[in-house]
């Protein structure tokens, strides 16, 4: 479906102004702003008081706002108005606003994975460079095995399906660094899932390192998990884990508090 966004200057004409006024009473409350009386509200709102005290005493009866007479604020009732497109979106479409600003924070690139068979498969990502010399790109497929976002993901799945899992791969040495034993990986995975998160030295590709975090649906089920990746010039392999890993941490709770809204 074409999305169609209109502006202030290309309204059709079944815009319905009043609509307008009437959200944009809604859109005056913030976190610095939660509780205001009429004439403040018509300010932010840039309404008349006798706009805004219609539109707000509707909101009111709507159950939307709540006042004492004097002073108005929103009531928890008003997150419905979000719920049915928060309902509609996919992982991707949760995840990338949260990895935009996750590659700002760190000034790397950050993406998002889920796990197909003995692969991972990208779905969504925010490059701020090339970071490997193959392009990296939605529905790009690597070894879990070999990956941060992998082994987040593998590290939580059930243990007969992961030993399954690991019963049907080959661990090819991609680089002198990778792990090639499978009791080696064994033991790796079983401290990524102690620790919540995953980090990789060259083992995809030289000069590449990354640190993942598996994102958990409303049941607490792991479905994905969100990576960032950095070339090795960035500093010592320490660097991932004291100054990107905080904020990726954070990105991975913030994307999980969506995913559960998305569900529930």
């Amino acid at each position: 479906m074409r999305e169609i966004v209109h502006d202030a200057g290309t309204r059709s004409g079944e815009f319905v102004q009043s609509l307008e006024r009437g959200l944009s009473v809604i859109r005056a409350f913030g976190t610095d702003r939660a509780r205001m009386t009429l004439s403040e509200v018509a300010r932010e709102a840039d309404l008349s008081r006798a706009s805004a005290r219609r539109f707000l005493h509707t909101l009111v009866e709507l159950g939307y706002v709540v006042t004492d007479g004097r002073v108005f604020a929103l009531r928890p009732q008003v997150l419905e108005l979000g719920y049915a497109y928060l309902s509609s979106l996919s992982l991707p479409e949760v995840a990338q606003p949260h990895l935009e600003q996750l590659a700002e924070d760190v000034g790397e690139s950050s993406s998002v994975a889920v796990l197909d068979g003995t692969d991972i498969v990208y779905v969504a990502r925010v490059a701020t460079h090339r970071i490997m010399s193959a392009a990296i790109q939605i529905g790009t497929r690597f070894p879990a095995v070999a990956t941060s976002m992998g082994r987040a993901v593998l590290a939580h799945v059930p243990d007969g399906e992961r030993e399954a899992l690991l019963a049907a791969v080959t661990l090819a040495p991609l680089t002198p660094r990778t792990i090639t034993d499978k009791g080696v990986l064994r033991a790796e995975l079983a401290t990524v899932r102690e620790q919540g998160w995953a980090l990789v030295d060259q083992e995809l590709e030289e000069g590449l390192r990354s640190v993942a975090a598996p994102l958990r649906d409303g049941t607490g089920r792991v479905v994905a998990a969100v990576n960032v990746s950095a070339p090795v010039r960035r500093g010592p392999v320490e660097h991932m884990a004291t100054e990107i890993l905080p904020a990726l941490l954070r990105a991975a709770r913030e994307i999980e508090a969506d995913l559960a809204r998305t569900r529930t």
